[in-house]
């Protein structure tokens, strides 16, 4: 899900006679693809499983890189090398990039999110997710909330939105024992406070209301869903006393202190326009009646 690269161009022939740059980095690499067009060398090795591809980190451009990830664990760093046909091409990347590059990158993967065993659980009926186990329930529901968030920090608030819904929908679907009910309810808050976020992001702001007033059902004092009904409220006094309430259990968050300000600053405009209109109302006319006096 996350990783760091840094690159640089590596055209052959900018070494010395007899031996590129290319040749000398590339004698001690791993080859990758079959065709040396994608060499590796581990500098850290990582841990787990290898990355799938079905996994969130995969949202890439290059081919080289995309068989370099697929090659790598979780918390390991390695360096490639990729051959043009697998980097940049004829066109190359200008300015950085030349044509005909073979370009050296370097990749720590910090983590990845595998979005197949969460599709094959959703794709299963009530009746067999309900044969698992309640943290398997978590778990998917987890994986779907990390992917949302995922997408959302690439505004696809759209795409965001349908797997935070999945992830409610699982949630809603499972009776947990009395003494498991708080961690289902626990998965449930973080969900409806996204969905509220990401119906926000979508310009609905009804339906991002909705949510934030279902996660205060489950807890009364969020500072979050305090906030978002606060933000999303028409009326001022109910929006002045979410952001109040949410201001008590996070008095020195900058967010809320600013959305006070913003809404006592709405306030008194609308009350200056309301003392103008009524003033221009009953101002005295010429002939000494006042407007809408017959």
């Amino acid at each position: 899900m996350g990783g760091s690269a840094r690159n640089q161009g590596v055209r052959d022939g900018d070494d010395a006679p007899g031996q590129s740059l290319y040749q000398r980095l590339s004698q001690r690499m791993l080859d990758i693809s079959g065709d040396r067009g994608v060499l590796k060398d581990v500098i850290r090795e990582g841990a787990g499983d290898l990355v799938t591809p079905d996994a969130s980190v995969l949202d890439i451009t290059l081919w080289g890189m995309e068989l370099g990830l697929l090659s790598m664990r979780r918390g390991e760093l390695a360096r490639f090398l990729f051959r043009p046909n697998y980097a940049y091409g004829t066109l190359g990347c200008p300015p950085l990039i030349p044509p005909n590059a073979t370009v050296l990158f370097e990749i720590e993967l910090l983590d990845f999110l595998d979005s197949a065993e969460s599709d094959k659980f959703c794709a299963l009926s009530a009746e067999q997710q309900d044969e698992f186990p309640l943290q398997k329930v978590l778990k998917v529901a987890a994986t779907e909330r990390e992917f949302g968030n995922y997408l959302f920090r690439q505004n696809r608030f759209y795409n965001a939105k349908v797997r935070y819904k999945r992830a409610l929908q699982l949630l809603h679907r499972r009776t947990a024992p009395l003494d498991e009910q708080h961690l289902v309810e626990a998965a449930k808050l973080l969900v409806l406070l996204n969905l509220s976020f990401a119906y926000l992001k979508l310009d609905r702001p009804i339906m991002a209301l909705r949510y934030g007033e279902q996660a205060l059902l489950i807890d009364q004092k969020n500072a979050k869903a305090l906030f978002r009904c606060g933000q999303l409220m028409t009326e001022y006094q109910k929006a002045r006393d979410f952001l109040v309430r949410a201001q008590k259990e996070q008095p020195f968050n900058h967010d809320i202190n600013n959305e006070l300000k913003k809404l006592a600053s709405y306030y008194r405009d609308y009350v200056d326009k309301e003392k103008e209109m009524c003033h221009r109302m009953f101002a005295p006319c010429g002939d000494g009646t006042t407007v809408g006096e017959n």
